[in-house]
């Protein structure tokens, strides 16, 4: 299916009356140059146009439909477009799936009247056209004509709009409102405005993912066609996710595996709609950057100061001048100013574009990822910027003499006007606005420069066609160690028994000290079912014959010794996922720390790995307080073994947890001391 003619019409109908008007009147408005035929059955003119009754009246194929209606006269239209060979739709009308079962039920209905035709909406504003000037579009907009911009994709019609007012200088070639998605979704999208030569970078305001692989599909699409994506997702809070549904009749998705799904295919993540603009600029102007060492300079060491606070956590850097720099900065400035990044040079050639050309010059030839130049311009209504431009034109000159990746960030928003940004952006520098804004821009630029300097991940592991209808058995801990080590995860040597006497003769056999367990006993710590560093046979039968209220078997197993640190390692389910990894700090504490991360499978060693160095525990795997090392190679080895075993079966196992994975020291591995499966069962062994 084709949204070419959809996309770029040469002619519009437009079927409605008020809203549908504004349609033309917005149209009008950017230059369109092509045919608009309103649609109305009973008047002869709209806004200096003839119009026309009905489909079959229109002189032609229209490329483009906006159709502006009540739902059930939406559908009869959408029809008579079907027939008449139209390029696509948008349907504006409330009242599908958002409204419960009779609203689905219309929904079907509209989905079979399009036919072949290309639908977007319904419970959408449209689309925004700035390329063409198409404003397939019922409302008032912010936007202006572009030769090449950004597209903008959003599952709300009134952040859509909004994100069309913004005056933050930020070029948009496309805004697109998606509805209920019946015919064009999120991935859809992404692929069509990929493909548009003129478009520079996508962003997205996600409210869910309704195909994570049509999603990730699409990415890669983007990603080879050299567009970059940043997105904004909403649902975190119980209270969204529940506006979410009511609104689309859509889940707003677990927001943890959303933010794994973003990771893993590259997409930047933003807390804002203000990041998302600033992030959007940096993508437009610099691309994505090759890393976080960032360059600033100011007139002002508060600016600096703010600017080195903001950046704490963020990953970024502000690495220290070279020697060949900062000698030939040294000869550039003033004898009384410090050299060093960032760098404050003062007030002493306020104005002279020359000096200040050379001492930015001399400043960008450091090998930084992006420079900044600190620069808050007074207001335009009722000051006079003309003696900033001293500061503005060096920083320009210097930019084009040094070939760097420049920026000029503003400490706040109402500082840096749309115009100062048009121009900036016109000599290829980012104009950001607001130090915290701006900072997440440029860090989502870094964002996507990392995933594009690492190989494409593996599809995701999918479970659609893959169901078992079985019961779901819960496998004891024996049980579960026996699979977990046939996939080549560490177990303690142990033994099941089922009197005090056999105990006994395990504990010899194995080697104290030993460690007895209650078996098929949940929550065994809480309710006396573990007996740890038993170091006798009279200790070991004295512990069995404790717990043989609990149950009939027992596992003696050898107790680990050397411990370094406690991962809890699990699989869960989601219903748009499938099967997915959980790593955190484990042990007791588990639940009261919430200390984890959650990974897509199939998973990479580079993965586990940078997934263990993102814990709040990660500091105990590194030596901490004269502790050894862990053994971290041992560590990737076991996740990647239980993700081994998940990606054998993905309909099988429906729970696992080994908590707590323990860490030897450097060399000496790892042993799942405890684990849990549930899986379903069809008449198989197991996995």
């Amino acid at each position: 299916m084709s949204f070419d003619r959809l996309l770029h019409p040469r002619s519009i109908a437009v079927f409605g009356g008020r809203m549908a008007q504004e349609t033309v009147r917005q149209s009008d408005r950017m230059g369109y140059q092509g045919e608009i035929w309103p649609v109305h059955p009973s008047k002869s003119e709209v806004l200096g146009r003839r119009a026309f009754r009905t489909v079959n009246d229109l002189p032609g194929s229209p490329d483009a439909a906006y159709v502006g209606v009540n739902r059930q006269l939406t559908i009869d239209i959408v029809r008579d477009l079907a027939a008449r060979g139209a390029g696509g739709a948008i349907c504006f009308a409330t009242g599908f799936t958002e409204a419960g079962e009779e609203g689905a039920a219309l929904e079907e209905r509209l989905r079979e009247a399009s036919g072949e035709m290309p639908l977007i909406g319904p419970n959408c504003y449209g689309m925004l056209n700035y390329l063409d000037g198409a404003m397939l579009w019922p409302d008032q907009q912010g936007g202006r004509r572009v030769d090449e911009g950004v597209a903008i994709i959003a599952m709300s019609s009134n952040v859509a709009f909004n994100l069309t007012m913004q005056r933050r200088g930020l070029p948009i070639a496309y805004v697109l409102s998606l509805g209920n998605k019946l015919k064009f979704d999120l991935h859809d999208a992404i692929r069509t405005f990929a493909r548009q030569e003129r478009v520079t970078a996508l962003g997205l305001y996600v409210e869910g993912i309704s195909d994570p692989p049509a999603f990730e599909e699409a990415v890669g699409v983007a990603r080879e066609l050299r567009k970059p994506i940043v997105a904004i997702k909403t649902g975190r809070s119980e209270a969204a996710q529940r506006i979410v549904l009511s609104h689309t009749a859509s889940l707003a998705g677990a927001d943890t595996l959303i933010s794994a799904l973003f990771e893993r295919v590259g997409v930047a993540r933003v807390d804002s709609l203000e990041a998302l603009i600033e992030a959007l600029k940096v993508l437009h102007v610099l691309g994505p950057l090759r890393g976080g060492r960032v360059g600033a300079m100011s007139t002002s060491g508060g600016d600096l100061t703010l600017l080195a606070d903001a950046m704490v956590g963020s990953g970024l850097t502000l690495p220290p001048l070279s020697k060949q720099v900062a000698q030939r900065l040294r000869s550039t400035v003033h004898e009384r100013m410090v050299v060093a990044n960032p760098l404050d040079y003062q007030m002493f050639d306020w104005n002279d574009e020359e000096r200040l050309a050379d001492t930015f010059s001399a400043f960008l030839s450091e090998d930084f990822d992006v420079s900044l130049c600190l620069l808050d311009f007074p207001r335009e209504d009722r000051c006079d910027q003309s003696t900033w431009m001293g500061a503005e034109r060096g920083f320009v000159r210097a930019t084009h003499d040094t070939g760097s990746r420049t920026a000029v960030l503003s400490t706040f928003s109402d500082t840096i006007s749309e115009s100062v940004a048009a121009r900036l952006m016109r000599e290829g520098i980012a104009p950001l606005a607001g130090i915290d804004t701006g900072l997440a821009g440029i860090r989502a630029a870094v964002d996507v420069g990392a995933a594009w300097g690492r190989a494409p991940c593996p599809p995701l592991l999918t479970t659609s066609g893959q169901r078992r209808a079985g019961p779901v058995a819960v496998l004891d801990e024996a049980e579960s160690k026996s699979i977990l080590c046939g996939y080549g995860v560490p177990v303690p040597p142990s033994r099941v028994v089922r009197s005090a006497r056999e105990a006994a003769a395990a504990a010899r056999e194995i080697g104290y000290p030993v460690v007895v367990k209650a078996l098929g006993v949940a929550h065994k710590t809480d309710v006396g079912g573990v007996r740890l560093n038993l170091m006798s046979g009279e200790a070991v039968e004295e512990a069995v014959t404790a717990m043989s209220h609990l149950s009939a078997r027992f596992l003696v197993e050898k107790m680990v010794e050397g411990v370094v640190a406690e991962l809890i390692v699990g699989v869960a389910r989601d219903e748009q996922f499938g099967p997915y990894l959980v790593v955190g700090g484990g042990g007791v504490l588990v639940e009261l720390m919430r200390d984890s991360t959650s990974l897509l499978l199939p998973v990479t060693r580079d993965q586990v790995m940078k997934a263990l160095g993102t814990l709040k525990c990660a500091a105990l795997f590194h030596g901490y307080r004269g502790a050894p090392c862990a053994d971290l190679g041992a560590t990737a080895d076991a996740v990647l073994a239980i993700a081994a075993l998940v990606e054998h079966d993905p309909s099988a196992i429906v729970e696992l947890d080994v908590n707590p994975l323990l860490l030897l020291a450097e060399g000496k591995g790892v042993v799942a001391a405890d684990a849990l499966i549930s899986m379903r069962v069809d008449g198989d062994a197991g996995p």
